[in-house]
């Protein structure tokens, strides 16, 4: 399966596309000032105990208080308290994780206020990022994710990926961590930590360790609430989790995240620096490489298939429910039973595509068309759990049952991935009625009057649909000459695909829209 990362950098955001054989799987966005991604890690203080939820609410400096519970605490907890605040403390030696000597675990079946008071300070990780009207959620069972080991403080436990099948693989990995493992740290082994030498893990494990070590020299001059440890941020996130060689490109359009993205796989996969590539066409990068379009048929109520078979997925405040339709597709050689086998599996494949790309999660009831044979039942559940092995997303998928409906839990850490692809008509501002079209030059040199004289703006870029910019083109002189004569100022013409026929926007130096 060949995959290519396309990557998209604005002022404002970086939009990710990771394309799977040219289909569109994964689209993420990331804001510049996003403080609250997943593996953030906070000087937190406690606001309010909730003992009627064995949880309580954390001041981490977001609008809304995060949410604690007494099972995200980790076992582990009093030692992580102990160490931060001899960290913090200005009494007396600063601890070294070598000679600490853990607190008792916690019990699981306890109570928070066994852990906690109100005012507090606690170190916490982002475990959920803000979702709708909730705060993150967040643990203080710390982590620390790398290329092909986690490290997690306060532990001595050596965890394996149940992905690695061979039992000598797995000795093999287990006695080399324990040869380089530090004291008081546990180790989680991820899957692509197969077969690879000690030399690439050794790397790898440093790293971790000099993260926890710069956590600890923050630490000590912290105030809650404060951020003391930044997660690598989602381009460079997506590739530590993902890159494998069956990656071909990754495309981007800026030369300083081009740089970036280089310098990050050179550290974890050299051998592959060669694929990331920047882009210079003058078409913007997602129409280029076929992503806007995808994006366009992809989200939206409906989701149509080649083959005619379509999706309607509705969502709920409790769960999403998808309706699989036949729509036109209808082989008359073959029974009923069949043609519902046929579209069931084919939908299956792109519901698994869906729960991906616009990132669902939660509870997701799935009514497909009803099949009276079990083994075709047992058919589809397979061909789902195939889809679905490919999601990195922890999930659990039930049989279906005897109404046809399957159920597919799925971890939601992140915002739905949730783009709104019926816009309403720039045209006629959804009256159903437009202005005359002979007027539209008219219209765009009053605003292009008055952003180059009143807003003294020094250069400008017109996005508009193709036609509209061949017709400013046309003729000597053409009607962009004779701005040029009158403003003394060149406006570069950009033809946009996407745009309605009459649709233009206003660009200033920086790339950035000008809002009309």
């Amino acid at each position: 399966m060949d995959k290519e990362l396309v990557i998209d950098s604005q002022p404002s955001e970086v939009n990710i596309a990771l394309l799977e054989d040219n289909s569109l799987v994964e689209l993420q966005k990331e804001k510049n000032n996003n403080n609250y991604a997943v593996g953030d890690i906070y000087l937190g203080r406690v606001k309010k105990i909730m003992p009627g939820l064995n949880a309580a609410f954390v001041d981490v400096g977001y609008e809304r208080d995060a949410f604690l519970h007494y099972l995200d605490l980790g076992p582990q907890v009093r030692s992580l308290i102990k160490f931060s605040n001899m960290t913090r403390s200005n009494k007396g030696p600063k601890p070294s994780m070598d000679h600490f000597n853990f607190e008792p675990d916690i019990e699981k079946t306890g109570k928070i206020t066994q852990v906690l008071k109100s005012n507090q300070q606690v170190v916490v990780q982002i475990a959920k990022e803000p979702i709708s009207t909730k705060g993150p959620r967040i643990s203080s069972e710390l982590s620390f994710a790398g290329r092909f080991l986690v490290l997690v403080p306060f532990s001595n436990r050596i965890s394996i990926s149940q992905k690695i099948k061979s039992s000598e693989e797995r000795k093999r990995l287990k006695r080399l961590i324990l040869s380089i493992k530090p004291k008081n740290f546990g180790v989680i082994i991820r899957t692509v930590a197969e077969n690879k030498m000690v030399a690439e893990l050794d790397t790898d494990l440093r790293n971790l360790t000099e993260k926890w070590n710069t956590l600890i020299k923050k630490l000590a001059s912290a105030k809650a609430p404060q951020k003391v440890v930044s997660e690598l941020d989602r381009t460079s996130a997506l590739l530590r989790d993902i890159l494998t060689e069956s990656f071909n490109s990754i495309n981007v359009n800026d030369q300083v995240l081009a740089e970036e993205i280089k310098h990050y796989i050179g550290t974890i996969a050299p051998k592959k620096v060669e694929i990331v590539k920047l882009y210079k066409g003058k078409k913007p990068i997602f129409e280029k490489f076929g992503v806007d379009k995808q994006i366009k048929s992809s989200f939206g109520k409906t989701v149509t298939i080649k083959s005619g078979v379509y999706l309607i997925i509705e969502h709920t405040e409790a769960l999403h429910v998808i309706d699989v339709n036949s729509g036109h597709r209808v082989n008359k050689e073959i029974s009923q039973e069949q043609n519902a086998l046929a579209v069931n599996v084919e939908a299956a494949a792109e519901i698994a595509r869906q729960l991906r790309l616009r990132d669902m999660g939660g509870i997701i009831v799935i009514d497909f068309i009803d099949m009276n044979e079990g083994k075709n039942r047992r058919a589809l559940f397979q061909k789902l759990k195939e889809e679905m092995a490919k999601d990195r997303a922890k999930h659990t998928i039930l049989p279906p049952s005897k109404f046809g409906l399957v159920q597919i839990t799925r971890q939601r850490v992140r915002p739905e991935m949730n783009l709104e692809v019926l816009e309403k008509c720039p045209t006629c501002g959804g009256t159903g009625k437009i202005r005359p079209s002979i007027i539209i030059t008219d219209e765009i040199e009053n605003n292009l009057r008055y952003l180059l004289h009143d807003q003294n703006e020094k250069k400008l870029e017109l996005a508009l649909h193709p036609y509209l910019e061949a017709y400013l083109k046309k003729g000597i002189p053409s009607i962009r000459d004779k701005w040029y004569m009158k403003y003394k100022k060149w406006i570069k013409l950009k033809p946009m695909n996407s745009y309605h026929f009459l649709e233009y926007r206003f660009f200033n130096k920086n790339k950035e829209e000008i809002k009309m």
